[in-house]
């Protein structure tokens, strides 16, 4: 192991690595406040409300995050409608186009678990907030997404590291987040072991400061291991 290789492409990889955190950031960020509506009309007892985002998640979760990448970032630019119209500039810039690619993704998981989180919310703390008078949204609002945000907090978090390993693929549209930068490093110095080695740190690194601040957020919020109840 050539720690001095390592050593001399830290400063590089740093900046891979920020450039990861924002990509994730923004996307499970963004995602969530998408995924909110879109998890409450997946729980609604309404046969078309509930199935008019049936199709977006089924969509989103069943391919691959690498072929909704190249969709975005190639396949749009064939289009003379969208090369010619006012979001081509983002549209052609690689960082905007995997945050709109990684934030769809995610907001097909989140609507899901905020759905599951929504269902397994107490039937009698419902009946409760309906008996003090309050009308469906504002029960929804003061009751069931304050609950249903402990009890699919753990599964917010997995999802959130699941985003940090799949930004990744981000790469292979040119983007240099820890991924990209370390096989351009490699490309320079042939050395796959060690720099890919270093980006396994920095990965690892990530993933342990997110899940520590998830548990103490856990903490803060009360959940415990029967989901929040």
């Amino acid at each position: 192991m050539n720690w001095e290789v390592i050593i001399k492409w830290l400063p590089r990889l740093a900046e891979g690595a920020v450039l990861t955190l924002e990509l994730v950031a923004i996307a499970v960020i963004a995602g969530l406040i998408l995924a909110i509506p879109m998890g409450i009309a997946r729980s609604s007892k309404n046969l078309l409300v509930r199935g008019l985002p049936y199709g977006y998640i089924f969509f989103f979760r069943g391919t691959p995050l690498l072929v909704q990448l190249f969709l975005v970032y190639y396949g749009l630019a064939q289009f003379d409608a969208v090369r010619n119209g006012p979001f081509w500039p983002i549209l052609r810039d690689p960082f905007w186009c995997a945050v709109i690619t990684m934030t769809l993704h995610t907001t097909a998981y989140i609507a899901e678990i905020l759905r599951g989180a929504i269902q397994s919310v107490p039937q009698g703390e419902i009946e409760a907030a309906r008996a003090l008078g309050m009308s469906r949204s504002q029960a929804m609002l003061r009751i069931i997404l304050p609950r249903a945000a402990r009890i699919g907090l753990p599964a917010y978090s997995n999802e959130v590291i699941l985003m940090l390993k799949a930004s990744a693929l981000a790469s292979t549209v040119t983007l240099l987040e820890l991924t990209g930068m370390a096989r351009t490093i490699i490309a320079r110095t042939y050395l796959p072991v060690e720099i890919f080695f270093a980006a396994g740190m920095f990965y690892l690194v990530i993933a342990y400061v997110l899940v520590q601040a998830f548990r103490l957020l856990e903490r803060w919020l009360r959940v415990d291991a029967c989901q929040g109840r």
